[in-house]
């Protein structure tokens, strides 16, 4: 890849690093609930979903998935289910948590949601179908070319993971009365379940945002 077009891939890859996903409204409130470095280990399960999901484009079977219109419904599905769970938990959590709640355990299982979300989003994997493609020159070496773009879409994320636990933190501090903090949970809930709808009604045409 040459400097321009990395100058181009960058910021276009970070915006959709970025963009107020499930993955990363999650990311803020396991913040705002724990802690910035709960958050960000939490988040290293979404980082092993897009990994798994480069490892399928690599061997091309992202392409029979996205062929595949019983398997890329099945999977929208599931997202789709597994949105509106999340939402449900976010809506019914509470603020004040005791620190045993913060535990390795909870880490864990925070991953887990992380990676959950982001494997059953069938969206997810069109940005390595159909948005990273556009930086590899055919020419060349389009494995090796796609491993660098993975590793440079996988740390921009991490990126991302961070600025949103980061905001997460800062909104700890500022919702120390129940009634915001409430107030918060139900918008963040109210955004998964926006997700989930997008999801349930998107097509395979359309680009991820």
């Amino acid at each position: 890849m040459s400097l321009a077009e990395l100058l181009i891939f960058i910021p276009a890859c970070f915006a959709l690093n970025m963009s107020p996903g499930p993955n990363n409204i999650l990311a803020l409130n396991n913040a705002k609930t724990y802690s910035l470095s709960h958050s960000c280990l939490a988040g290293l399960g979404r980082l092993a979903a897009f990994s798994l999901m480069l490892l399928l484009v690599a061997s091309g079977l992202a392409a029979v998935l996205y062929s595949s219109l019983l398997v890329f419904s099945a999977l929208k599905i599931v997202g789709v289910l597994y949105l509106l769970y999340i939402a449900v938990q976010v809506w019914r959590s509470d603020f004040m948590l005791s620190a045993a709640s913060a535990t390795k355990a909870s880490v864990i299982q925070c991953a887990r949601q992380e990676f959950t979300l982001a494997i059953g989003n069938p969206k997810a994997i069109l940005i390595f179908t159909a948005f990273l493609p556009q930086f590899i020159n055919p020419l060349g070496d389009i494995t090796e070319q796609l491993f660098r773009l993975g590793v440079l879409f996988l740390s921009l994320e991490f990126i991302a993971i961070a600025i949103y636990s980061l905001i997460g933190v800062y909104l700890r501090k500022q919702l120390s009365r129940p009634l915001f903090n409430k107030l918060f949970n139900r918008v963040c809930a109210s955004l998964l379940v926006g997700a989930a709808l997008s999801l349930l009604f998107s097509g395979r045409d359309k680009m991820p945002s």
